[in-house]
């Protein structure tokens, strides 16, 4: 945005520039080809005057001398003709043959002078004619032609415009020095308030806008923005104060009456009761890592925690050692490559190990024994950090494993295993607020495949 807005100020102060420099510019121009043209005409007046008192040898020897005198100072060519155009007198380059000349000479026979020349520019034009009747209305006995040359005029023409355009060069340097102060001024509270609910939108409920500068509009905006940021994050936070507390008050009682199922179970007869009692102990149990479920998850989605840099491949070293028993106990095999070192991502506190715990205790109950589950560490092009979690077993179709991240989320087939349903909601939760994220797919040939990527150190 800051570019754009940049480029069209830069666009309309370029033009503004170009359209204040091209009028005196070009007046210039006009006035020192007008000047010129005043200050040779006075000359050309003169000749005239003299070709009109021509009378005798002398009177030509005059004229003659003058002309080349002229001639010879500027540069310039001279010529005096009759009225059937013949030169009657000559000097210096051969003004008569010039271009313009018939023209010019033309138009001096009949009582006329030269009243106009063409403006002169820089680039040209290297030469022009001025030409005097000689005598007025009937009585013209001829005109004097002057072909002039027009390097010193042009010459003033270019050093005015350099002037102008180094002026007009400094007046839009100076213009976009203020247009980028201004653009910094106006766009820094945008842009502050756009990191702001980024890192809202990304779990970060403490986010708020800080700058103070800009017009009062932003920061009316940014006032009503924090209000609005505070008090959904009061909203939210007392929600999840709820989920908590309810989950911690309800563990107290919870674990009350599964010690006292237990205490009740020998004074069970054998038959139908007892195995009604063992069912409730179960849904007891169930209830309570349900309770611990949800505890979990409003810790995390609290976002108190700070991310904090950390070895990724230690960290699945380590669990996957501490996991080794329990998948040879289920009869399956876990396999995991040897990960190369430095692989280290920014995230909250022990994100890999918590992530991997939910999913290898997913596989230990979804795969049949037999089965084998790879774990791998790799570095991604982009230094994302990627931790892959591979199984053979029977997999879930393609339509449902987009729900499989969401809380409570079973399989129709998986509805009678053992478990709460949080542990990848709880995954998929700590990676997003580590600013990661979890997928969820098929492996090849089958079998399930969940990625886990944590950004970079």
């Amino acid at each position: 945005m800051r570019r754009r807005l940049l480029a069209v100020l830069m666009v309309l102060m370029g033009a503004a520039a170009l359209l204040l420099c091209v009028p005196p510019a070009d007046a210039y121009a006009r006035g020192r080809t007008e000047h010129l043209l005043l200050q040779r005409r006075s000359e050309a007046v003169r000749f005239a005057d003299l070709a009109e008192r021509m009378r005798t040898d002398a009177d030509r020897a005059e004229l003659s001398a003058e002309i080349g005198r002229y001639a010879q100072l500027y540069g310039a060519g001279v010529v005096v003709v009759d009225t059937a155009g013949t030169p009657v007198a000559r000097a210096g380059a051969r003004a008569d043959v010039a271009a313009g000349a018939a023209e010019a000479r033309d138009r001096a026979l009949t009582g006329r002078s030269t009243d106009r020349l063409p403006t002169l520019r820089p680039w040209g034009p290297g030469g022009v004619v001025l030409a005097e009747p000689v005598g007025r209305d009937e009585r013209v006995s001829g005109a004097v032609l002057m072909a002039l040359p027009t390097d010193t005029a042009r010459r003033d023409v270019a050093v005015r415009w350099s002037l102008i355009g180094a002026g007009a060069v400094a007046a839009f340097t100076a213009a976009a020095l203020v247009a980028v102060g201004i653009t910094r001024w106006l766009l820094r509270p945008v842009l502050d308030l756009d990191r702001a609910v980024e890192r809202l939108a990304a779990g970060s409920l403490r986010a708020r806008a800080v700058s103070g500068t800009g017009p009062p509009e932003l920061r009316r905006l940014r006032l009503h923005f924090n209000a609005m940021a505070e008090a959904m994050a009061d909203s939210i936070g007392r929600q999840r104060d709820f989920v908590a507390d309810a989950s911690h008050q309800l563990r107290n009682p919870l674990a009350t009456l599964v010690l006292q199922l237990e205490n009740v179970e020998p004074y069970v007869a054998p038959g139908p009761g007892l195995a009604e009692h063992a069912r409730a102990l179960d849904e007891a149990e169930r209830l309570e890592e349900l309770l611990d479920g949800l505890l979990a998850l409003a810790r995390v989605e609290s976002g108190t925690a700070e991310l904090r840099e950390q070895d990724v491949a230690a960290a699945v070293r380590d669990r996957v050692r501490a996991w080794t028993p329990v998948f040879t106990g289920a009869g399956l095999e876990l396999a995991h490559a040897r990960p190369a070192e430095g692989l280290r991502a920014r995230a909250l506190p022990d994100a890999a190990g918590r992530v991997l715990d939910a999913l290898l205790d997913n596989a230990v109950k979804f795969v049949p024994a037999g089965g084998r589950v790879e774990v791998d560490v790799t570095r991604e092009d982009d230094g994302t950090v990627l931790v892959r979690v591979g199984d053979d077993g029977p997999g879930v179709p393609p339509e449902q494993q987009d729900v499989l991240l969401r809380r409570f989320a079973r399989s129709p087939e998986h509805q009678n295993v053992r478990g709460s349903g949080l542990g990848l909601a709880i995954a998929e939760e700590i990676a997003r607020v580590s600013g990661g994220r979890l997928d969820v797919g098929g492996n090849v040939p089958r079998g399930l495949l969940t990625e886990l990527r944590l950004p970079p150190a």
